[in-house]
């Protein structure tokens, strides 16, 4: 199906099952444990074997010399695979670094060795028996010392720069400016369930059992590294516990257990121990960034420049932090700058709204920075800043934007108008104050393909190779299967994650949902085609409801249709170039209220809003459950998320759930969420557009906002923690 014209009206309109808050249909597999998760496949092999991953200790240099031989004669060890015997690997398109290193080093903790034995206690125990010898080089392990070397980065789908009109002159002659720098440090991913894999070869024949985002992504990848055809491998993944992008792409856990199936000559399973999530994987990197806003004395924005600068290792990419200003706020004249340093830090990837997370949490620091100096509600100055059109393509509106109804409503939702001067509401020690922040990220779409079965009981079975990593895809791809076919949802089985099925999105980049059940649509829609075709019913005109087709005065039973057999379609859709004559995006207004500790400076997060504006949203309850876990990672991210970088050695310190502090229970208040009415007919068949994204973008500084009301100290250095407050503090007698 191809989408290249706004959506008319069509069945997903009818909402009878889409849009409504159902339960999640694969919540009873979660809590009895019938879901299988990667390292739980017990039933689809023989005797599977353990293997354990050696990370490598250094983070720049060379393997001098590895001795395997004590690890080898170990008990129950059945094979050592390093890069000297597992043969010629490739690189994936997608990885920075090799996933099996060796001889030489790119990072802390790349894989170099897995040590394959018939139990995990017997794996582990071998691998503590090899001997490395490494030639230790000199490494670049800090952004601030090698921001001078940062060069413009090539390629990739952001420009690096973008000017319009004159921003220099703009910013000189404005009457009000701002010129400040803030600073978002490393960041790890800290999912729940760890990167884990199981593999086993049948003749040249490999399948993974895997934790990973992007199926179809995966295989390629996998195929590449080994050296076969992309048809002889499958990988299966219909559960995920956490992704957050760090499963987006193949890593060494899949590639090990592959090579250690091959050379034990049996199943291996290999998951990847806490501190390799922080240093052999992917983290979303720090940055550094300029921002400077030129506005006139009536709040209006006349000048936007931001300068930001990242780091990753040789060969990869910058993190996007200014694409979000590009789009936001109004302002004849702008420019914006991305800066690319090579670190030997491990790889820096996408991390759940890459670019806008870090990108806001300073840009959204500075709006009500130059609000506060404007003597402006910073509400208000957000109102008077909006646009409708893209400030850099004025020629280019947005398909939607209700960015300042968001603001509205949530201001009074909130009780905005009760908020006071900075540092002058007080409740016994703690000091009071309420923030605010824009949410923004944009809507992009995939081409997304399902095939559906219809059987002579009139169930319907969907298989399509998208993933679910605790989002619901299970039950909106039933919901969208259900509404077009005219089913109740309990008539739907839906299987995801494999790559037998046809390929989808996939989780990732907040177009998953909207991309996958628009794939699921164009193969319903086809199905309602053979069917009503088959019934000798006409395809136009014929409805479906209440498990029955009519048209003309007739009125027939899906299930008579398949008869005694199958009806099987499939179908994929196709967007077209819509999103290039619009701007697809989603917007929200995050409120925050917090408390200082007058004493020692600790805060707490009070309550939290958010009211987003997102197209059609596909099922409430789960829409909310995405967004208030989003504003969870947001207060992480404004408060206590860092990984410490050992510049010396070249390496994250804190490199587990001990060191790394994500919030906890206890650290999170009352939430809610409130969606605008939307339906998005640019963006798919379904309109509806995203929201896993958007619930994270400005949260924290929504937070970084809120302390500067209650205390009146200005942090531009994340986290905030207490040692940043304390010292502008009022003194206690």
């Amino acid at each position: 199906m191809k989408f290249d014209t706004p959506a008319g009206q069509n069945p997903i309109d009818a909402m009878r099952v889409v849009g409504q808050p159902l339960d999640r249909i694969d919540g009873p597999h979660k809590v009895t444990g019938t879901a299988h998760y990667a390292y739980e496949w017990h039933d689809v092999t023989e005797r599977a074997a353990y293997g354990h991953v050696i990370g490598a200790g250094i983070a720049k240099g060379r393997i001098a010399s590895i001795d395997t031989s004590a690890a080898e004669r170990a008990p129950g060890v059945l094979a050592v695979v390093t890069a000297q015997n597992a043969g010629k690997l490739g690189q994936g398109r997608m990885n920075t670094a090799k996933l099996l290193g060796g001889p030489e080093i790119q990072h802390y903790h790349q894989a170099i060795a897995l040590v394959v034995a018939d139990t995990f206690e017997q794996a582990r125990a071998a691998a503590s028996l090899v001997r490395v010898v490494y030639t230790r080089g000199r490494g670049r392990f800090s952004l601030e010392a090698e921001k001078d070397n940062a060069v413009k980065p090539q390629g990739g789908d952001t420009p690096a720069d973008t000017v319009v009109g004159d921003f220099d002159a703009a910013f000189a002659s404005a009457e009000v400016t701002l010129d400040e720098t803030y600073t978002t440090p490393d960041q790890s991913h800290a999912m729940m369930e760890p990167m884990a894999s199981l593999a086993e070869w049948d003749g040249d024949k490999l399948t993974i059992w895997t934790s990973n985002q992007m199926i179809a992504w995966g295989k390629g990848e996998v195929a590449r590294t080994l050296g076969i055809a992309p048809d002889k491998v499958r990988l299966v993944s219909p559960y995920i516990g956490g992704g957050f992008g760090g499963k987006l792409f193949v890593r060494a856990d899949a590639v090990l257990a592959a090579l250690g199936a091959k050379a034990a000559k049996r199943a291996v399973k290999v998951a990847l121990h806490r501190p390799l999530i922080a240093n052999n994987t992917t983290h979303r990197p720090a940055t550094l960034q300029r921002i400077r806003i030129g506005a006139n004395k009536d709040g209006r924005i006349t000048a936007m420049g931001h300068e930001s600068w990242s780091g990753d290792l040789e060969g990869g990419g910058p993190e996007v932090a200014v694409q979000q200003t590009r789009l936001l706020y109004a302002g004849e004249h702008r420019m914006s700058k991305m800066r690319l340093a090579t670190l030997d830090l491990p790889e820096g990837n996408a991390m759940r709204a890459p670019g806008e997370t870090p990108g806001m949490m300073a840009l959204e620091i500075a709006i009500d920075e130059i609000a506060d100096k404007l003597g402006m509600d910073p509400v208000e100055f957000r109102i008077r800043n909006d646009t409708q059109v893209d400030p850099e393509k004025p020629e280019r509106p947005f398909s939607q934007r209700q960015f300042v109804e968001c603001l509205r409503q949530g201001a009074e939702k909130f009780g905005w108008d009760a908020r006071k001067a900075h540092g002058s509401v007080r409740e016994g020690r703690w000091l009071i104050g309420m923030g605010v922040a824009a949410g923004f990220r944009n809507a992009p779409v995939m081409k997304s393909g399902a095939r559906v079965r219809l059987d002579g009981d009139g169930r319907v079975t969907v298989e399509t190779d998208m993933t679910d990593i605790g989002t619901g895809s299970y039950t909106i791809i039933a919901q969208t299967a259900a509404e077009t076919l005219g089913l109740p949802i309990g008539s739907i089985d839906v299987k995801l994650g494999d790559s037998d099925f046809p390929a989808s999105a996939g989780s990732g980049g907040q177009w998953g949902a909207n991309s996958a059940t628009a794939g699921v649509y164009a193969a319903c829609m086809k199905l309602r085609e053979v069917v009503a075709t088959k019934l000798e019913l006409d395809p136009a005109t014929a409805e479906f409801a209440d498990g029955k087709v009519s048209a003309g005065g007739k009125s027939v039973s899906l299930a008579d249709a398949a008869g005694d057999g199958q009806i099987v379609v499939e179908d994929a859709i196709e967007f077209g170039d819509l999103d290039k004559q619009k701007v697809l995006s989603t917007f929200a207004a995050h409120f925050a209220e917090v408390g200082v500790d007058v004493h020692t400076g600790e805060t707490r997060v009070r309550r939290m809003l958010s009211v987003a504006a997102a197209g059609r949203i596909l099922n409430p309850k789960q829409a909310r459950s995405q967004m208030i876990g989003a504003m969870t990672m947001g207060v992480g991210a404004a408060l206590s998320e860092e990984l410490a970088v050992d510049t010396t050695m070249g390496f994250f310190v804190n490199h587990d759930l001990a060191g790394y502090e994500v919030p906890v229970h206890a650290d999170i208040p009352v939430q809610e969420v409130v969606f605008l009415d939307e339906a998005d007919a640019d963006s798919s068949p379904m309109k509806a557009k995203g929201v896993g994204e958007l619930g994270l973008c400005g949260v924290p500084a929504a937070i970084a906002n809120a302390i500067h009301n209650a205390t009146g100290v200005r942090v531009r250095e994340y986290p905030i923690t207490l040692e940043k407050v304390i010292g502008g503090l009022p003194d206690i007698a």
